[in-house]
């Protein structure tokens, strides 16, 4: 008999799985937030154009983006207290002007 797994305060019933993701987006309206996740396919430094395959599509509302957004800082805040700053570049400052 597969059992429940305990989490913090979070039960995760039987069947349910975790997913990883390299890339990922955020779009929104008014009315709500999506979150895309995927995976690059056949990526290679130097490459012009990059093929990722969506994964995973997770609409919330602005309300609940607001609170994922706080508490997803809070987690890399104290990540990086202990193991020290992530650098990242975004997509946007490496373009060039009319890319």
């Amino acid at each position: 008999m597969i059992e429940s797994t305990q989490v913090d305060d979070w039960v995760i019933p039987p069947g349910e799985y975790s997913k990883s993701s390299s890339v990922s987006k955020v779009a929104g309206t008014r009315e709500e937030i999506v979150l895309l996740f995927g995976m690059n396919r056949a990526w290679h430094a130097g490459q012009k154009e990059v093929k990722v395959q969506l994964t995973d599509r997770t609409v919330l509302s602005p309300f609940a983006a607001k609170r994922l957004a706080v508490l997803v800082n809070n987690v890399v805040r104290d990540y990086e207290s202990r193991y020290g700053a992530l650098e990242i570049e975004s997509r946007r400052s490496t373009e060039g002007p009319g890319s």
